[in-house]
């Protein structure tokens, strides 16, 4: 599970995502500038892809009380 500290940057890279989205749709924004903007909107989504990558592995894990991880199946009842 993510931490407070890895949610608040995954909200912060989110956040300036967003901004750089913003810019880029608003046209006002030199060509080399631009492609910069775009380029760092590329690295800030793969970061944002990895971290939902790795929540959805942790959510769909079930640790079993003898510790054990199980993959989650919609017809667990007991957890």
């Amino acid at each position: 599970m993510p931490t407070k500290k890895e949610t608040a940057k995954f909200e912060d890279n989110l956040t300036e995502l967003e901004m750089i989205v913003r810019k880029l749709e608003s046209g006002d924004v030199a060509l080399e500038d631009a492609i910069t903007e775009f380029q760092k909107g590329m690295v800030l989504s793969d970061k944002l892809k990895k971290t939902l990558n790795e929540a959805e592995e942790t959510l769909v894990k079930i640790v079993g009380k003898d510790d054990t991880e199980a993959d989650f199946s919609p017809e667990q009842k007991n957890y």
